[in-house]
């Protein structure tokens, strides 16, 4: 792209992308009491793996940085209690 802004807007939002994929994987792999794990429920559990999808893209932006060459690096925050009231009893 030739447009600094749309070069930053565009990364940003891969950068958002990027960073709720990689948070959605960490919640997958959480053991939930009973031995199983968050991506084992979600399979079986549909409403449950739509609430999920819905808190992870609705996790808060903490910190956007940009790189030399225009790109985006993005941190998220999710609460455990946010996951909790869901009803997830996870182990800990």
């Amino acid at each position: 792209m030739e447009n600094k802004t749309q070069r930053l807007a565009t990364s940003r939002s891969a950068a958002i992308v990027q960073a709720q994929y990689e948070m959605l994987t960490i919640i997958k792999g959480v053991t939930l009491t009973g031995g199983i794990t968050v991506a084992k429920a979600m399979e079986t559990d549909s409403l449950l793996s739509s609430k999920i999808d819905a808190e992870v893209k609705g996790a808060e932006i903490v910190k956007t940085e940009w790189t030399a060459d225009d790109g985006c690096v993005v941190s998220l925050k999710l609460p455990k209690k946010r996951l909790k009231a869901m009803g997830l009893k996870m182990i800990k």
